[in-house]
């Protein structure tokens, strides 16, 4: 699930038993290990940053295995399977 408010994304992903998850995009170059997301006790992990305005793929990496979110703002093809998009406004 993502949600934007004022430039700033947050992005949850639901993986309890989960050791380690990362948020991978087009705005982190893809680079599995630069956005560490931080597990809550509920059982999600969590990441926020604060993007520029426009539309942004991404994907999370959970114990070496990719994820697409389809609760995202849509779903693309990506030249490995669906990347999950995400639409920060213009301000």
């Amino acid at each position: 699930m993502v949600t934007v408010k004022r430039g700033v994304v947050e992005f949850q992903f639901l993986r309890p038993h989960a050791r380690e998850v990362h948020l991978v995009g087009d705005f982190n170059g893809w680079s599995k290990g630069v956005l560490p997301m931080a597990k809550s006790a509920d059982g999600y992990w969590r990441a926020r940053l604060r993007l520029p305005g426009g539309t942004f793929r991404f994907r999370y990496c959970a114990d070496g295995d990719w994820f697409t979110d389809y609760a995202a703002f849509g779903v693309e093809p990506g030249p490995y399977g669906p990347v999950s998009v995400v639409y920060v406004p213009v301000k």
